[in-house]
């Protein structure tokens, strides 16, 4: 039998739960990975929870380092033939994430050379950052000799001035299916739009709710549902007030935190999605959003074009062209006038979440992402022997 290629993921699983914990954990338990390679997993999250990220403290440097020895433990013991990690780009963690980077680096020079290296983006913030000479530096090592997977095809922009395309694999990430029948969709009197995302500012959550108050003050019927956890940026009582400071508190709900079936339960009564995000890569909310057959009103912001395509499935907030830099704000009156021309139209809203749901069925189900992801794993090991290969044939 072929022995299998060994992988060492070092990687973000839950708690707490975001894009990047989430995915690794669909890798985790992804039979198709398994079945084949020869898995190995690390978490290196140091975050209790959403309110914990982004917080220092000698606890957490501890735990730090107590992660770098574990992680080069597992690369002298197992000399994986990838080693796959997901960092951050930008902020505390990336010199966290950069510096173990190095270590498992400086590891695999000594234990393991044949070792490749294969960095999974779930964020963006390279391009806003580089102009920053210390950041520039650090990129340069940072990407060096590493294969790159991005979630979208314009998330290059981000990266492009330190990795060639070559380099790059695009492997859309995908979320488990849950059956939608006509039956459970339910049809409300008053439309409802639906926020499912932590109680963030970097979220638009401002605009948001002055883009509510716009709306309101135009007349336009609707509810507003939140549903998130509560985050350090903004604690529930400020959140609160901001509500009532625009005269939102009849029409705006704050649900908490919600998971499973409770959190499906919002999706299935809402009729709009809503995402006026200061930055993001590959949301997975949008695709949960599609899913369900919503259309969606998202900033034109990293890969999130490549989920939604503007005029089909939904309607991008900041232009045509995708924003790369994390220095992007949302118009409240442009996100106001997205909404209303959804909570007026019926028939539109109706036609666009069901675009929705026919791209996420084509490309964004979770079988379809561990198909690309086990590609794109399988193409860096034949890419570099195939390579190996051509060195020795002209050496000889």
């Amino acid at each position: 039998m072929k022995k299998r290629p060994s992988v060492l993921f070092v990687m973000h699983m839950p708690p707490p739960i975001h894009g990047a914990s989430a995915v690794g954990q669909y890798i985790k338990e992804s039979p198709l990975i398994n079945e084949t390679f020869d898995c190995h997993y690390i978490n290196i999250t140091t975050a209790k929870n959403m309110e914990d990220i982004g917080k220092g403290g000698l606890d957490k440097v501890m735990l730090f380092f107590q992660k770098v020895w574990k992680v080069n433990g597992a690369i002298r013991r197992i000399r994986p033939s990838i080693i796959y990690m997901t960092p951050c780009t930008t902020g505390g963690p990336f010199f966290k994430d950069n510096l173990m980077l190095g270590f498992a680096r400086l590891t695999s020079s000594l234990f393991s050379r044949q070792s490749r290296f294969v960095i999974h983006l779930h964020n963006k913030g390279v391009q806003t950052m580089q102009e920053d000479w210390k950041y520039n530096v650090l990129y340069r090592h940072f990407f060096d000799k590493a294969r790159v997977i991005l979630l979208g095809e314009s998330l290059y922009h981000d990266v492009s001035k330190y990795v060639k395309r070559e380099d790059v694999l695009i492997c859309p990430n995908g979320i488990p299916e849950v059956a939608l029948s006509n039956e459970t969709k339910v049809v409300n009197d008053v439309p409802r739009v639906l926020w499912l995302s932590h109680i963030m500012l970097t979220k638009g959550l401002i605009e948001f709710l002055d883009a509510l108050h716009i709306l309101k003050n135009r007349g336009v019927s609707f509810v507003a549902d939140l549903v998130g956890g509560i985050t350090g940026e903004i604690s529930q009582a400020e959140f609160e007030d901001e509500v009532e400071l625009r005269g939102l508190s009849d029409i705006v709900e704050y649900h908490g935190n919600k998971f499973g079936r409770r959190k499906e339960e919002y999706l299935r009564n809402a009729d709009v999605f809503v995402l006026p995000s200061y930055t993001e890569a590959f949301p997975l909310t949008v695709l949960e959003a599609m899913q369900f057959a919503l259309p969606v009103v998202a900033s034109n912001v990293g890969g999130i074009s490549s989920q939604v395509v503007d005029g089909a499935n939904g309607l991008l907030l900041g232009g045509d062209t995708p924003i790369m830099r994390n220095t992007f704000r949302p118009d409240p009156v442009e996100l106001a006038d997205k909404l209303e021309q959804l909570l007026r139209d019926g028939d539109l809203r109706r036609r666009m979440g069901q675009e929705g749901r026919r791209r996420f069925e084509a490309n964004f189900t979770l079988p379809a992402f561990e198909q690309n992801f086990k590609q794109a794993l399988l193409h860096v090991i034949e890419a570099d022997d195939k390579g190996i290969g051509q060195e020795t044939e002209k050496k000889d």
